[in-house]
């Protein structure tokens, strides 16, 4: 089963987020008071902790949020979903809109390990039904 494990903001941009108990998704805007919620393309992130894994031999302190994800995942490779796919997370549903990004120049993660996992396996939502979104929510893939 593929659940919620942290959901993260970040009042302004620039800084790594910081995990919260619920995050409210709203139609329009993303994450409420998340600072990263004004592409269209990508209101909501996703990225999963098998992903954060793959880092954390190196940086064994890796925390939630730390990769600018609004939601922090496992139990499902969401790299592999293709676009056009819904989620529906808690009592939300998601449309994935894009796979990786380009990664912005100063990465901290990238300076402190020479890579980050963001750029390559983090997903981007469009709010498809508002709601709240709490860790241990189920995900489910329902196209």
């Amino acid at each position: 089963m593929a659940k919620v494990v942290a959901v993260c903001i970040s009042e302004k941009k620039g800084v790594r987020k910081h995990a919260v108990d619920e995050i409210a998704i709203r139609f329009g805007e993303g994450v409420a008071g998340d600072a990263h919620g004004d592409d269209p393309k990508r209101r909501v992130s996703l990225l999963g902790d098998e992903s954060v894994g793959k880092l954390r031999g190196i940086l064994p302190e890796l925390a939630a949020g730390d990769f600018a994800e609004n939601i922090l995942t496992e139990g499902l490779t969401l790299y592999e979903l293709p676009i056009g796919t819904h989620l529906r997370i808690g009592d939300t549903e998601l449309e994935v809109t894009q796979i990786g990004k380009e990664c912005h120049q100063g990465c901290e993660i990238r300076r402190l390990t020479g890579d980050c996992v963001m750029p390559r396996e983090g997903i981007f939502g469009e709010v498809i039904r508002e709601g709240v979104i709490r860790p241990g929510d189920e995900i489910e893939v329902v196209s």
